[in-house]
């Protein structure tokens, strides 16, 4: 109990040093902490801390960039570098807290256009209303009709 009471302080320790930026990704295993390295050379100077912990077993990471207050300069050496380096690697944007409505339109760095589009297909078989999780698990139909980043 008291290593799971550490590890959900992480979160609270991280929101205590000010604006945080998160990322649940997964990575091959032996590519685990490589992105941690990665954002932090990428990001120092701008950064306060980068961080990542998570489940080593399966390479799901969660990967946090504090500031002190929300800074877009931050936020572009960020994004999209974090998606395209975790493609690069093999690994997925999106863990074990789903692909969520920030990271739905960013698919396309983990799956192919014709995977998105059966995912949609069998969405709207299993959920022809869509109220189930609304706007948070697939790229807007717009972004899908412009074809952008596909």
């Amino acid at each position: 109990q008291s290593l799971w009471k550490l590890r959900q302080l992480i979160t609270v320790a991280l929101k205590m040093d000010g604006t945080v930026y998160k990322y649940d990704v997964s990575l091959p295993v032996d590519k685990y902490y490589d992105l941690v390295e990665e954002m932090r050379k990428r990001t120092h100077g701008r950064a306060k801390s980068v961080t990542g912990f998570g489940h080593l077993g399966d390479g799901n990471l969660h990967l946090n960039i504090t500031s002190d207050r929300w800074d877009v300069k931050l936020k572009e050496l960020i994004e999209p570098f974090v998606y395209e380096w975790v493609s690069e690697q093999g690994g997925s944007i999106s863990a074990e807290h789903g692909l969520g409505r920030m990271k739905s339109d960013h698919i396309h760095y983990s799956k192919k256009r014709t995977a998105v589009e059966l995912m949609r297909i069998l969405k709207n078989v299993l959920d022809p209303r869509g109220i189930l999780n609304p706007y948070k698990t697939l790229p807007s139909l717009k972004t899908m009709e412009n074809g952008r980043q596909f």
